[in-house]
């Protein structure tokens, strides 16, 4: 039987941080005043994507050590970094000192994988190692183990006048615990579980080979629980979930209209699986706070949560931003029994 929907907790917004390649510096600049707005409205969380080589945030870790200066309370998220691009001693490194400096609001998110178009970077990302890098969750394991304190050397104590430790420094203590895991698969929802990591949703799973495994919610809620079931902490878990809500209440009629432009045009993605990884979007949720809450408590999955990253659809502008997320945390957010943090 489906469940009763729980009264949203937390919610976040996800960012992908597009920028002009003639001018890179705006639209970085743009970034980190959506975050600063975002807490000024109570958000609890914001994310931001990660891309390489394309138009978009690149050095997510750097973004937030930024954004971490210009806001005292919003927690920082990234959903996700591919640790394919990674060395996990050296990003343990960056997101222990991004913690420290941001007072222990960091979420990092990761993912694991070959990097995208592979065969065409891997002889400027790995030139002596390529054909034998490990992209499985064992370099998430290694990851793990770094940030939560286990040692990365053997050799530590003092040479000369220098001081060595054998564990990632700085150490930030509690990091450990925020650390997500961005899965779409009953596979990485065990693992995730297993590891005792948080679990990251978004609009995209993985269908599976069954012919009629087209339900895109129940698909994710499968997900869910399979992670709440392999989990330590059980139903207390943190899952977030990453759907793509477009709310248009103050919306101008034609802000309105491309919105609802933007989401009919990705809508045929949503009904059959693409690709060989047969992936299952889900669509885009355009409307009225109204609106958008009875679509939400349809969903299955979204029933299973009480924290959520909304997405930000790309492409729009930063006005468009700015109308969306007030939206959501003066109307949206609050239908949904979620209540804006305290501002400073």
């Amino acid at each position: 039987m489906p469940s009763t929907p729980r009264p949203l907790r937390r919610l976040g917004f996800l960012t992908i941080g597009l920028f002009d390649g003639a001018d890179p510096g705006r639209g970085h600049q743009s970034t980190l005043e959506i975050i600063e707005l975002g807490e000024r409205l109570g958000f609890d969380s914001a994310w931001v994507r990660h891309r390489h080589l394309q138009y978009g945030i690149s050095s997510p870790v750097a973004v937030l050590a930024a954004a971490s200066q210009r806001t005292s309370r919003i927690e920082l998220g990234t959903a996700v970094i591919p640790l394919g691009w990674e060395n996990p001693l050296r990003l343990a490194e960056d997101l222990a000192t991004v913690d420290l400096l941001s007072g222990g609001r960091l979420n990092p998110g990761v993912s694991v994988g070959p990097p995208m178009h592979y065969e065409h970077v891997k002889a400027a990302l790995y030139p002596d190692t390529a054909d034998v890098e490990d992209f499985s969750y064992e370099r998430v394991r290694r990851l793990l183990d770094f940030v939560r304190g286990k040692p990365a050397t053997d050799f530590s104590g003092v040479e000369g006048f220098e001081v060595f430790s054998d564990v990632v420094q700085p150490h930030s203590a509690g990091l450990g615990r925020r650390l997500w895991y961005g899965g779409g698969s009953l596979g990485s929802a065990r693992w995730a579980g297993e590891h005792g990591m948080n679990f990251l949703t978004s609009s995209v799973v993985r269908a599976g080979d069954e012919a009629d495994a087209y339900d895109f919610a129940e698909i994710q809620l499968s997900h869910i629980r399979e992670f709440r079931a392999r989990h330590p902490d059980g139903e207390a878990a943190r899952v977030s979930q990453g759907l793509v809500v477009i709310p248009t209440d103050s919306a101008t009629p034609e802000q309105r209209a491309r919105y609802e432009a933007y989401a009919a045009k990705r809508l045929p993605r949503t009904s059959v699986p693409q690709g060989p990884g047969r992936l299952l979007f889900a669509p885009d949720i355009v409307g009225t706070s109204a609106e958008i809450v009875g679509q939400l408590h349809a969903h299955a999955a979204f029933r299973e949560v009480d924290e959520v990253a909304f997405a930000l659809p790309f492409t729009f502008e930063h006005e468009d931003y700015v109308q969306i997320l007030t939206d959501m945390a003066t109307r949206l957010g609050p239908a949904l029994g979620w209540r804006p943090a305290a501002t400073a």
